[in-house]
């Protein structure tokens, strides 16, 4: 179990295109070296992660950030909240909005998709 730092602490799926969303947006607002990044890669990192969020969240889910005692989910607020502590917008961020408009958008369709056919069977 980590301490609480005074950096946040970032908790990431290696795979996850809304874990890459975050990272790209801390990369390019050149806010990476601000955080503690734990990521996993291997279903034992998962399952260490899992058991380290499971009780401070509903449901845990990927990305999830850690301020202190406070745990956020969802990486639009994340981003939000880094962009509002003295982060660049992510509307002026070139490579961002690039994935954002582009491979992240056709991957969030592509599980909508997904959703509505597992409802429908």
């Amino acid at each position: 179990m980590l301490e609480v730092s005074s950096k946040p602490v970032l908790f990431v799926k290696h795979t996850c295109p809304f874990c890459l969303k975050l990272r790209l947006y801390l990369l390019e607002a050149g806010l990476l070296d601000s955080v503690i990044l734990c990521e996993s890669r291997t279903p034992e990192e998962e399952e260490a992660m899992r058991a380290e969020l499971s009780p401070h969240l509903a449901k845990v889910s990927y990305p999830t950030a850690r301020f202190g005692e406070e745990y956020m989910t969802e990486s639009d607020d994340i981003i939000a909240r880094f962009a509002r502590n003295g982060g660049r917008p992510p509307e002026q961020l070139p490579t961002y909005q690039a994935y954002v408009d582009g491979p992240f958008a056709q991957l969030l369709a592509l599980h909508r998709e997904n959703a509505e056919l597992k409802q429908q069977a």
